[in-house]
């Protein structure tokens, strides 16, 4: 797989990690992180479901989709650990990912659009597509890490809460949403990391610039002295100075 191309790999990378985002922030948004059902013998009163999400919580009846109770103020007094700790590592994570994606588009366009031959004075300067996938690689794996984390333990968090009140909490999409998100960023880290570790054949520094210096960017190395004094007395021209008579 040749370097100085935008590939199917890249751009592979660049969507599912754009699809990584778009999932975060829809779990980060919906109010669909952990349902607690309350029940009434009443036959004259509905049950109702109490939706809690990151930033909101709503309350419905059974079988109505309008809030009873809605609270956009939820954010400011959450009483739950996990949820608390979602509020910080889900936004995090998007920013994180957010600049991967940057860096990736700007790999993508360095393939693309930039000559395979710099500039003599700037080769030392300039950072090849590759390291920019590689970076966005870390960065997109740092941001699996801190939205898997969180996310997973909000399950084992609901058991918690089942064992320590009543058996009415449980998990809801979001949860799905943020794992599967997270499964996104971690996919599209693996395709930045073969497609760098395939450029890596080539002979360069590792983040130098992938192509190959051309004869006039290497340095001239004079012959040493010792080289030079051995010329013979033909190879040396000698100036002749004449007297006209």
């Amino acid at each position: 797989m040749g370097c100085r191309d935008v590939h199917a790999a890249t751009v592979l990378a660049f969507l599912s990690g754009t699809a990584s985002v778009a999932g975060l922030l829809a779990a980060v948004l919906l109010p669909n992180w952990r349902q607690m059902r309350l029940y009434t013998y009443n036959r004259n009163e509905r049950n109702v479901t109490v939706y809690t999400g990151l930033w909101i919580k709503c309350a419905r009846f059974d079988g109505s989709r309008d809030c009873v109770i809605y609270d956009p103020q939820w954010y400011t007094a959450v009483d739950q650990l996990d949820l608390r700790v979602l509020q910080f590592a889900l936004p995090l994570s998007m920013f994180t990912a957010a600049s991967a994606l940057l860096l990736c588009l700007v790999g993508m366009c360095n393939t693309a659009f930039v000559s395979s031959l710099p500039d003599v004075k700037l080769a030392r300067c300039l950072v090849n597509s590759a390291g920019c996938h590689l970076v966005a690689g870390l960065l997109f794996l740092l941001a699996c890490a801190i939205c898997l984390t969180p996310s997973v333990w909000v399950i084992f968090y609901n058991n918690h809460l089942n064992r320590k009140y009543e058996p009415v909490f449980s998990f809801d999409i979001s949860v799905f949403i943020a794992i599967a998100s997270a499964g996104g960023l971690f996919f599209t880290s693996v395709l930045l990391f073969l497609w760098y570790c395939a450029c890596k054949s080539l002979p360069s520094p590792f983040w130098q610039p992938l192509y190959s210096h051309p004869a006039s960017m290497h340095s001239y190395a004079p012959q040493p002295y010792a080289s030079r004094s051995r010329l013979s007395a033909m190879e040396i021209d000698i100036p002749v100075v004449s007297h006209a008579s």
